[in-house]
């Protein structure tokens, strides 16, 4: 589906967008909506994924873009793939060790505190936007 320049796909309750002309690669989107459906508990554990081709078609993307999304997705242990079986969630990171998981979202905090500090937020402004950030994503807002 297409509407003012972004294009979509649904899944269960998931929908995939992604805007060409954003500045962020497609797969980076992809992988992000992916990570933010899992950590909203949109995507649960096992739940399908749509084929590399599917998704494609839907976005309307190279395949190989999808197909680079999932390979990300499965090397940080987000996804499983079972061959000729199709793309699976997997476990929310739960075989990564904590050092893994702080490196991987070090850079988001880093640049948060750069936002912050640009438009002149205290780090205990900053503290209380990602509590309730927290709080938003556990449904407890």
């Amino acid at each position: 589906m297409r509407c003012n320049g972004l294009l979509y796909y649904c899944l269960n309750t998931v929908i995939f967008r992604v805007h060409p002309s954003s500045g962020i690669a497609i797969y980076l989107q992809i992988e992000s909506q992916i990570k933010h459906g899992i950590a909203a508990g949109a995507l649960r554990l096992d739940d399908p994924l749509p084929s590399v081709r599917k998704l494609a078609a839907e976005l309307r993307v190279n395949p190989n873009t999808v197909a680079r999304a999932y390979s990300n997705l499965e090397r940080d242990g987000l996804i499983r793939t079972v061959p000729g079986g199709g793309t699976y969630i997997a476990e929310r990171g739960g075989g990564l060790l904590k050092a893994e998981k702080l490196r991987r979202v070090k850079p988001l905090a880093l640049q948060l505190a750069v936002e912050g500090k640009q438009v002149e937020l205290t780090p205990q402004d900053l503290l209380k936007l990602l509590e309730q950030a927290c709080r938003e994503l556990e449904g407890d807002a």
